[in-house]
């Protein structure tokens, strides 16, 4: 039997205090994911709030970021429109990596075991040169391999090898482009 009231915070960092995190989400809903936001200029905000990120790197507007102190971004990547990064726990996304739209990458979960439902929250990594396709979920504690691809509409709750395509249905090599 569940006992919310007694679900506390505990085992989770916000890494900022009070004020930081007041103002990043002032940011966040007035400028960053509105749609007159140049993009250069959502780079150099998550970039002042702490996040690392690559050169090159393109994100389009309606983007959410948690906490962007906790966001790394590689080289040449983008995120769509729409995608949400709920990174309660650290986010890693590799170089030439394409979020698609309306994409969650999600750190944050609950022991469903526990009757204080307790947080089970656990990083996130997307390597190098793969996609989380439109509309994808990427849950807490999952790597999505090198050259992976999350196929648009999945929920991918286990690592996802490099050169994996996941969708619906299941999972196989991807394929080479002729």
């Amino acid at each position: 039997m569940r006992n919310l009231p007694a679900f506390t915070l505990a085992g989770y960092e916000k890494g900022r205090g009070k004020l930081v995190q007041a103002l990043w989400f002032a940011v966040l809903n007035t400028v960053f994911m509105a749609w007159f936001c140049p993009a250069r200029l959502r780079v150099a905000l998550l970039r002042a709030f702490g996040a690392t990120i690559g050169e090159g790197v393109l994100i389009r507007h309606r983007v959410r970021v948690l906490w962007p102190w906790k966001l790394t971004v590689g080289d040449h990547s983008w995120i769509g429109e729409g995608a949400w990064l709920l990174n309660l726990e650290p986010i890693t996304i590799g170089a030439h990596v394409c979020v698609s739209q309306e994409a969650l990458l999600c750190t944050g979960s609950h022991d469903h075991r526990a009757a204080d439902f307790r947080y089970r929250n656990a990083p996130v990594v997307v390597k190098d040169g793969a996609w989380v396709a439109t509309r994808a979920t990427v849950l807490a504690g999952v790597t999505i391999g090198a050259h992976a691809v999350a196929g648009a509409g999945t929920v991918v709750h286990r690592d996802l090898p490099d050169l994996t395509l996941q969708t619906a249905d299941g999972r196989r090599p991807v394929e080479e482009p002729a």
